[in-house]
């Protein structure tokens, strides 16, 4: 009979709670400190002293009138006419460009999913427009082509219905209209490259059999593509909202907030520029960054979600 002797149990001491480890993390992490105190000056110092303004009644005019008033500076743009009514354009100007933004964005993806002659060509035209700056693309369309005297849209028109064709001041007739052609124009590409990548990471034997067991087009696209690009459209709904929403450019270069076309982001300019009310503009102006953050976090979940499936393939 043998007897055995078990030596007792020791655990090691964990290396994270041993100096020599923490001061290595830190060191690690020292490179990162002047980025991080960086962002934080130019973008969180910012937004808190935008968020204290917004409890006062300030005017730049009268520095020494100012008086704190609460929330009285939200009520006022959630109340006011015209505060209200570039809430609603805001709105309808995200909704509208993004819609059609999305569905232009998906017939480009189909058509630049199959092979073709030219089809690199074709691609780098149509992603043109989402590298132009902004102004330029806007001072585009108001110029060259919206311009009633030398635009190109009356020219067409001259040349088919002939020297008594009518000759329409787009920007006049139809303001909002020529604005959210204006973004459709440049957000069509960021969408079509969302869509495209989400097209061409499909398995294509699965597309193969199911053309085999007889599906035909329009089955396989409502039944297998659709789903597939589910997140896909999620995610360019979402980021495309985000920067639409806070959109200055277009609005302030082709009407200049006038004709009922003043966003939120152009009623915080006029009241903080032309109005001095640095509270009512500073309490629109976090509004503004309040929405975004909201959609920011659900496309971040989409983008997270689109991550796990990825993943989950590999």
């Amino acid at each position: 009979m043998t007897a055995t002797t078990t030596a007792p149990l020791t655990t090691a001491p964990s290396r994270t709670s041993t100096p020599a480890h923490r001061l290595r993390s830190w060191v690690t992490r020292a490179p990162l400190l002047p980025a991080l105190i960086f962002m934080i000056v130019v973008t969180q110092l910012p937004f808190v002293a935008t968020l204290v303004i917004s409890f006062f009644d300030w005017n730049a005019l009268y520095p020494q009138a100012r008086h704190f008033t609460g929330l009285a500076n939200y009520h006022d743009v959630l109340s006011q006419p015209d505060l209200r009514k570039s809430v609603l354009t805001t709105i309808v100007l995200t909704v509208a460009v993004v819609l059609v933004s999305l569905a232009l964005g998906l017939a480009l993806a189909l058509l630049l999913d199959r092979r073709f002659r030219g089809r690199g060509l074709v691609r780098t035209l149509l992603i043109a427009p989402f590298l132009v700056v902004p102004v330029a693309a806007a001072l585009l369309w108001k110029h060259v082509l919206y311009n009633p005297e030398y635009g190109l849209f009356n020219g067409l028109l001259h040349w088919v219905g002939g020297s008594g064709a009518a000759q329409p001041d787009w920007v006049s007739n139809t303001p909002l209209l020529a604005v959210e052609a204006s973004l459709v124009w440049q957000w069509t590409p960021f969408m079509m490259l969302i869509l495209l990548a989400g097209l061409q990471s499909r398995d294509p034997q699965l597309i193969e059999a199911a053309r085999v067991d007889g599906a035909g087009t329009w089955q396989i696209f409502r039944h297998m593509t659709l789903p597939h690009l589910r997140r896909y459209l999620e995610l360019g709904a979402l980021l495309g909202s985000i920067y639409i929403v806070q959109n200055f450019d277009a609005v302030f270069t082709i009407t200049s907030g006038g004709l009922g076309t003043a966003n939120l982001p152009y009623t915080v300019y006029q009241s903080f520029y032309q109005a001095h009310e640095n509270g009512l503009a500073s309490a629109a102006g976090v509004l503004v960054v309040i929405g975004s953050i909201i959609i920011a976090t659900l496309a971040l979940r989409v983008v997270s979600s689109l991550f796990r499936e990825e993943v989950s393939r590999a």
